[in-house]
Order: structure tokens, then sequence, then C-alpha cells
């Protein structure tokens, strides 16, 4: 792509939320585009967990952008760090993994990576290569370029520590061996979210003292989950994975709160600002229409093709409709039942979180949040027993997808009390 250095770096500045600097980004810039020598844009990521959701596509879409004018990214996996754990925003140590699981999350990873990344600009190495023949002497030396009162500027840490929360000598040496990352990669620019900040910085710093010219450190925002509000994270249930199907995705999307919409169009699509400020604002474009919009275009970027399209038409069909399915999978009440007096009744979280394949918690709030029907008919009490005679046989609807279950047993009737 031909742009010159100023639309270049109006194109990668577009929604971030910091950098430092914007100056040196413009002269790296210029100086590449004089020379032909492309940018070295790292990123690191620690193979932790083995799924990539829209969360962490935000910044990997920023890393694209610098593919697509040219540029040359540099994905790291961090092997070798996942080993040790970021402590970013933990209010204590995280578990250490074992060689296996960081293996086999870094495969799974890279998979999925080539989803959004151009594979003919990747560069992807493995920082366990300089970091695992590091000799203890140098570990140290890398060390007594940092202090502890730097370290303790972050967040994290300053309220671990005013709390009493031990941190230990290894959180630090994290931030030192990420840092150490930057010099071996000679990254121009690194990539990270918000709360990644303090740990580009220290890279920054690290390669300033080395002698090298320090990377440009830029971040990008990070995503609210569906419901708004907390971050999104699988653990919360919040999330959606790239590697869903398109209905999943496009169902899923729907099910956003309106006051969502301009921030998931900002960072996960690549429309023209103007046009996101009209599918926006109510008075232009109906909500309805411009989840629609967002929900396909965000299926259609994984899912080339008709499949967004089929999505579309699925979701409408199933939803829009009020379609109930010919077919649904059976569901046995048998394990949840239990004698209350002289009648059975239903733990009735566990057998919708047995459904769901949930936890018993995100059933519970599911149900106060009104989103469990049985025959049509909304539970909304989480806390009590639910009498047998009003599931057995009956069709269970839970969540906004409209995921339908045929309550069944096999060792009562409809009509056991």
């Amino acid at each position: 792509m031909n742009k010159t250095p100023q639309e270049q770096a109006n194109t990668v500045l577009r929604g971030a939320v910091g950098i430092h600097t914007e100056e040196e980004l413009r002269s790296k810039l210029h100086r590449a585009a004089e020379t032909g020598r492309p940018l070295r844009v790292k990123l690191g990521v620690d193979p932790s967990a083995p799924d990539i959701h829209l969360g962490h596509s935000v910044v990997l879409r920023k890393m694209r952008q610098f593919q697509d004018l040219g540029h040359q990214a540099v994905l790291i996996i961090g092997d070798f760090t996942a080993l040790v754990g970021d402590p970013t925003g933990r209010k204590k140590a995280r578990p250490q993994l074992s060689p296996q699981e960081v293996e086999t999350n870094a495969r799974t990873y890279l998979e999925q990576v080539g989803r959004i990344l151009l594979a003919d600009r990747l560069e992807i190495v493995r920082n366990s290569q300089w970091l695992k023949p590091l000799t203890f002497y140098e570990l140290i030396t890398l060390a007594s370029r940092m202090t502890v009162a730097q370290f303790l500027e972050r967040d994290d840490f300053s309220r671990r520590y005013r709390e009493g929360t031990p941190i230990f000598l290894h959180e630090f040496l994290y931030l030192v061996m990420q840092a150490y990352d930057s010099v071996m990669v000679k990254a121009d620019v690194e990539l990270g979210g918000t709360d990644q900040t303090f740990n580009l910085l220290v890279g920054r710093d690290l390669m300033r003292d080395m002698g090298m010219e320090p990377q440009v450190a830029l971040t990008c925002p990070i995503l609210p989950g569906l419901h708004g509000g907390e971050k999104m994270s699988k653990s919360l249930g919040n999330h959606v994975g790239i590697t869903e199907s398109a209905f999943e995705m496009f169902s899923k999307i729907m099910s956003i709160p309106d006051a969502l919409m301009k921030e998931y169009y900002a960072l996960l699509t690549g429309l023209p600002s103007d046009e996101i400020e009209t599918m926006c604002d109510s008075r232009r474009t109906h909500p309805r229409s411009a989840k629609m919009r967002l929900a396909s275009t965000i299926a259609g970027s994984y899912h080339p093709g008709a499949e967004a399209d089929q999505a579309a038409d699925e979701w409408r069909r199933r939803f829009s409709e009020k379609a109930v399915p010919e077919t649904a999978p059976e569901i046995s009440v048998d394990p949840f039942v239990e004698a209350a007096g002289r009648d059975l009744k239903v733990r009735f979280v566990k057998l919708v979180a047995a459904a769901r394949g949930s936890s018993a918690s995100d059933a519970r709030r599911l149900i106060v949040q009104g989103g469990v029907e049985v025959e049509g008919r909304k539970l909304t009490d989480a806390t009590h027993l639910v009498p047998l005679q009003e599931l057995v046989g009956k069709l269970l609807k839970i969540g906004k997808k409209n995921e339908f279950f045929r309550v069944t047993t096999s060792k009562y009737g409809p009509d056991a009390s």
C-alpha cells in the first residue's frame, strides 16, 4: 500500500490510546520511506491460554495495519516468559505453566493468528531462543540496569505492596526478560494493550541503556466484554472466540448492549470514522440495523464468503421470527432431582448449567437476568427448587441465542410428585 509517512502515521494512530512518542514514530516512518527498510513491529504474546478472542484481535489488527503499510511484523511467542507468568493486573502471582502446557497453547495460538496476520510479512520467534541460554551473570547484568523503585511504580505492584500481598522476585524478572525481547529483535515499535504500557516502556528504557534507538510504544484500548464493563475474557464467559462458527459470532455480537456498538465498530472493523458515526446515531440508523451490520462485518472477517450471510439469515429465522426448532437436544433432569418434603424438585440452576456447559454462577446470573424460559415462561428465581412436573417433557430455552433443550427423565414420569 503506497501511503506517505504522514498517511501511515494517521492510519496506525487511529484508535490508539497511548504513543511514546508520536514524534519518534513519525521520524521512523519517514526514515523507512527514505531507506526502503520496513519498520520492525513487535508484539509479544505469552501462550498462557490457547484461544484467541476478539479482545486479543484489537492489537493483532493494529499489527496487521502495519503489515498492510509494508512493514515487518515480529511476533514473539513467549514460550520462556510464559513459564514465569506476566503479573500485569494480578492481585497475586500468576500460576506457572508447565513446558508441555506452554507448547500446546503456542501451537494453537499460531494456528489462529494466521486468521488476522499476513504470513509473508510475519516473522515468528520464540524468546526461549535467547532467554534460555542466558547465564546467571548475564541475567544479573541485565537486572542491574533497572531499579525496584522503578518497578514499584506499576499500579498492580504498588497496590500489592501497600496491601502486604507478596511480590515474588520472578515477577520482577519477567519484566527484565520481556524488555530484553525488544533488544534481541531490534524492535522499532512495540504494540500492546493499555494494561501493558509499563512493560513496553521498560523495553524502551533497556534499549536506550544498551545504546540502541528506543522502540516506540503504541498501546491499544482494552475491548469490553459482551455485557460491557469488564474486559473481554474467556474466564468471564463474555468473549467471542475467533474460531467460533459464523452463526455463534453473529449471535453473540447481536446480544451486546447498543452502547457498545460504537466501540466495537471502531476497534473491530475498518469502517471510516464518519460512517461509524452514522451507523451509531439512532436518528440516522436504527440500532438493530446498525448491530446487524456490525455482526455481519465481524463474522465476515473470519468467515469469508457466504457463511456470514447464512449466519445472518439463520439468526433472523431463529430469533427475529421467534422460530422454535422442530427438534432439540435432550437434557436429563435426573441428576438434579431431590426430595423436598413429599415432593420431588429440581435444582434448576444446576440443570441450566449442565445444559449450557457453564458454571453454576453463570447459570444463576442468566436466570436472574430473565434469560431462561420453560415453555415460554421466564423463571427468574435462581434460589428455589422447581417442581419436577413443571419441567419434564417441557421445552427449555436458554439465553439470547435461544438455545433449546427438551427436558427428559429416565426415572420419573411427567406426573411425578
